[in-house]
């Protein structure tokens, strides 16, 4: 079988310094985020504007909703909400859990517990947890509601802001949670012209926000941990670079999963790591990747490998859950912060 890069192939010889950008985009159109020496060209102005809104409507707000990628519960998380919502209740989402470690979910909500912040973990497939969620509004405005009650007033409608990065399943969720009886309750006063609330009962009221990133990232791990869920363009990727450091990351923290997901030979992969490569801790990502093409018929003309193809695959397959449940991130490593 042809493959269709040499000796000299970026993948083959990637570097520990991951570069993922694929090509420079209309510079007033985005901000340059440095995650070590990697850059990514992904903070359109849209995103500065949904954040303008947020800061102009989060002093009517009495309850900060933050959904996360259960799979990388701190990665997913904008610093940013941090900073606008530092004096409102808050509570995190845990979404998708039905595509992470459970095990490793459950220690996300106990690390988050001992944080003084409520944590529920979600399933993005269907409505479970719902009537969970609304009970846990109800905990978390409990000081509210007193302080209402003590005043004379019942029953004041609770208005949340749901705020989370591109791609965690936030509109799913409102969607689930509002189900056929929720009703766009029009433009409040105070609220900027257009914006529109979604009325969740009785006594609930959702302000919906666009899904926005923040413009630098802290380290360059964060930035892979998101373009690996699908939160930062593929348009903008070196697709083929993602797909390795995937392949890498499962197979150095599921191996079973891989290996069933692309009928592999378990010892033939073990033989696959070459030390006489420049990167040999590639070696075996790129023969799974390899594997995976000739499994799933991803080839080109003249016999070669079409690794592109391939990368889509298998990036794919582990966003969709069918390479099992996968945590890319542990509680553990954020014990000190």
């Amino acid at each position: 079988m042809q493959k269709s890069r040499s000796n000299n192939s970026s993948t083959n010889k990637k570097s520990k310094e991951r570069n993922y950008q694929k090509g420079q985009q209309n510079p007033k159109d985005t901000t340059t985020a440095q995650a070590g020496k990697s850059s990514f060209n992904w903070y359109p102005g849209h995103m500065t504007k949904a954040k303008r809104m947020m800061e102009e409507n989060i002093r009517l707000i009495d309850l900060v909703i933050e959904i996360v990628d259960a799979r990388v519960p701190m990665s997913s998380r904008n610093p940013d909400i941090d900073k606008l919502a530092s004096n409102k209740a808050r509570i995190i989402l845990l979404n998708k859990a039905d595509l992470a470690d459970d095990y490793i979910t459950n220690k996300w909500i106990a690390y988050f517990n001992s944080k003084n912040i409520y944590c529920l973990k979600l399933n993005s497939r269907d409505n479970s947890g719902v009537k969970q969620v609304n009970n846990l509004i109800q905990t978390a405005c409990a000081d509210k509601i007193e302080r209402d009650k003590s005043r004379g007033i019942m029953n004041r409608t609770i208005k949340a802001m749901v705020v989370g990065i591109p791609n965690v399943g936030k509109s799913t969720f409102i969607n689930s949670f509002a189900g056929k009886a929720s009703a766009k309750t029009g433009n409040k006063p105070g609220v900027t012209k257009g914006k529109q609330w979604i009325k969740l009962g009785k006594n609930v009221e959702m302000l919906d926000t666009p899904g926005i990133l923040w413009p630098r990232f802290e380290n360059q791990d964060v930035g892979m941990r998101l373009a690996m869920i699908g939160s930062i363009n593929d348009n903008i990727l070196n697709i083929e670079e993602l797909a390795i450091d995937t392949i890498n990351y499962v197979y150095n923290n599921y191996p079973d999963n891989i290996v069933e997901r692309y009928e592999l030979d378990k010892e033939a992969v073990k033989a696959s790591y070459d030390e006489s490569t420049i990167n040999p801790d590639n070696s075996i990502a790129l023969y799974i990747m390899e594997q995976a093409a000739l499994k799933r018929g991803c080839i080109k003309k003249g016999n070669a490998i079409d690794y592109e193809k391939t990368a889509n695959i298998i990036l794919d397959d582990f966003r969709s859950g069918r390479l099992g449940r996968i945590t890319l991130e542990r509680s553990e490593d954020n014990a000190n912060s």
